[in-house]
């Protein structure tokens, strides 16, 4: 493997599967697979993931809620994406610990970055729910700023198409997809790949991100191996 420690960012969205709302176990299953051929490796692996497809802040505070309260509603769906995710991998027998932003202890343990770094150490998939616990940030600089504090190699960003574009390939039939881009060029672009806080902090901090098609099986295991596919970020 070309990686030994990595952060692996997953939307709330991707958990829809074939549904329209919710979590699709089928998914799952197999995500968690597939999680689980990497474990063999003895890759440190660390999750982020997003609440889209349970409650969106943004669109509720578009609506008329209040920013703060939606944002927190959100961060509560990623919890449930997360302890649905840790359900998976341990009914195959991956080890994994969910840790939370703000303490919810019945089901999560608080986060802290020491006993973070042991879970990965002891082989155990760590899973980062809730945000940074904060309003107003999005689960993509979550993802960053866990990736600078457990020193990931890499950032791993799961998404619908193949790598990033100069236009959304889903609109344009013409859009051109980068092999490789600069974080500069994806601000001065506005590429929207992550929000704006998520590429500085990653361009700051210079930790490179890998932008691939989750939808492709396998295809987790291959960025990891170097293979060439998606776009590289750096």
């Amino acid at each position: 493997m070309k990686y030994n420690r990595v952060l692996l960012k997953l939307s709330g969205e991707a958990f829809l599967g074939t549904r329209k709302y919710g979590i699709d176990p089928q998914f799952l299953k197999d995500l968690a697979e597939e999680i689980a051929i990497i474990k063999q490796k003895s890759i440190q692996l660390a999750i982020v993931i997003g609440g889209g497809n349970i409650f969106r802040g943004l669109s509720a505070a578009a609506n008329g809620m209040s920013r703060v309260t939606a944002d927190y509603m959100g961060m509560m769906a990623t919890i449930m994406n997360a302890l649905a995710l840790q359900d998976a991998l341990e009914s195959i027998g991956v080890p994994s610990r969910v840790q939370t932003s703000f303490e919810i202890r019945q089901v999560a343990e608080p986060f802290i970055l020491r006993r973070a770094l042991r879970h990965l150490e002891k082989g155990r998939v760590v899973i980062f729910a809730g945000g940074t616990g904060n309003p107003y940030f999005t689960t993509d600089t979550t993802a960053v700023l866990r990736a600078v504090e457990i020193g990931a190699e890499v950032i791993l960003k799961a998404t619908k198409v193949d790598g990033v574009y100069d236009k959304d390939p889903v609109v344009h039939a013409e859009a051109k997809m980068f092999k490789e881009i600069s974080y500069m060029d994806v601000l001065q672009r506005d590429l929207r790949v992550m929000d704006s806080t998520a590429i500085t902090l990653s361009k700051d901090n210079k930790i490179p991100m890998l932008v691939f098609n989750l939808s492709v099986k396998g295809n987790i295991g291959k960025v990891l191996l170097g293979e060439d596919i998606g776009t590289k970020i750096q």
